[in-house]
């Protein structure tokens, strides 16, 4: 049964990662729609 544990925390992680991908892209549209191209950003 360790495989169903294994197979499962991959998946979670896999997924950990489109959504925190997803997250920065959302990130970056939304600053970008509410303060512009031309300002500069203080990252």
């Amino acid at each position: 049964m360790w495989y169903f544990a294994w197979i499962l925390g991959l998946g979670f992680a896999v997924l950990l990662a489109i959504i925190s991908a997803v997250w920065v892209e959302f990130e970056d549209s939304r600053e970008e729609a509410f303060y512009g191209k031309d300002k500069e950003r203080d990252d």
